[in-house]
């Protein structure tokens, strides 16, 4: 079974404020798209940035065989949010995007303005795979790219700059302790016995502060001498499987010219000890079916409206029996 996640890139129909200005271009994305999922041909997708549900359809038509649909209700304000597309029927077990009860709102502005909940929602399903029950919850927490006010993509002061990198760094803290809940209620203090993962777009690295809030319990990740040790950790624990992705294809954006791994995807004791391989792009390290390397983005999202394809490579795993 291939597990994977993708950020789709404003999967817009055209005309709109955000997606591509013409048919063509439209169709053109589409296809670029659908290039790399067929090839890549996943059991389950995560996907994030579904702007319009009607273009995932679009989309979806366009590949071929029976796939199942899944998606978030919680938009953010340009629109978009997180979803599924599956081989096999799916339950949705919770779509939020509520912080945790004692998790008091974060600033987000110099206003002072707060925000007591995600930006975008969290969407849990589960399916039934050849070993019984999987549940899969997909995120896409706050972006690293910021946004001034005045819908500003650069600042006018380097004091401008620090401070909202700070409110998008406390909003990316709340949202992933956010997930991190939803995750205790899928693992159920039972993650030795079951298959439980959480992926999308984290929009941060391994080591980050913001990344490392979901693993639980330190002390076994993947290539440590407690790996194959097990203990009390075990239940609550998620692993993030980027230790076994090949150093080369490490990478799932690039962001000034700078390779960085921000699309993850984490397991629980008893999922992440079947899995076989991991990757990025479709196996080879490539973002995609006739793409040879991935755009390099900057500060301003705008410069890639109508382009084909997506900015960010899709990250796998492969799950044995």
């Amino acid at each position: 079974m291939l597990l994977g996640t993708w950020n789709l890139e404003n999967l817009y129909r055209p005309g709109g404020e955000f997606g591509p200005k013409d048919k063509a271009a439209y169709e053109t994305k589409l296809a670029a798209l659908a290039a790399v999922v067929t090839e890549l041909d996943p059991a389950l997708l995560g996907v994030q940035e579904v702007g319009e549900p009607e273009a995932l359809r679009d989309l979806v038509g366009m590949l071929a065989g029976d796939w199942h649909v899944a998606l978030s209700e919680h938009a953010d304000g340009r629109g978009i949010r997180v979803g599924f597309l599956s081989r096999t029927k799916l339950r949705v077990l919770h779509d939020t995007n509520a912080f945790p009860a004692k998790l008091l709102p974060v600033q987000a502005a110099d206003e002072g303005v707060t925000v007591s909940a995600a930006g975008r929602g969290f969407l849990a399903v589960e399916t039934e795979a050849e070993t019984g029950p999987l549940r899969v919850a997909v995120a896409h927490l706050k972006s690293k790219l910021l946004t001034y006010p005045g819908i500003r993509f650069f600042p006018r002061d380097e004091g401008e700059r620090a401070r909202y990198g700070a409110y998008a760094l406390y909003r990316r803290a709340a949202e992933a302790t956010a997930l991190r809940a939803l995750a205790d209620v899928l693992l159920a203090g039972d993650g030795r016995r079951r298959d439980v993962a959480v992926l999308g777009d984290l929009n941060d690295e391994v080591q980050a502060a913001t990344t490392q809030i979901l693993l639980g319990p330190p002390g076994s990740e993947i290539g440590t001498s407690g790996f194959r040790t097990p203990d009390k950790g075990d239940a609550g624990r998620l692993w993030n499987v980027a230790p076994l992705i090949p150093a080369e294809q490490r990478f799932s954006r690039v962001n000034s010219g700078r390779r960085e791994l921000i699309d993850h995807i984490l397991c629980s004791h008893r999922l992440v000890h079947r899995v076989t391989g991991a990757g990025t792009g479709t196996g080879t390290g490539l973002p995609g079916a006739g793409s040879p390397e991935l755009p390099s983005v900057g500060a301003d999202p705008k410069e890639r409206r109508g382009e084909a394809g997506s900015d960010h490579a899709p990250v796998w795993v492969r799950v044995g029996h």
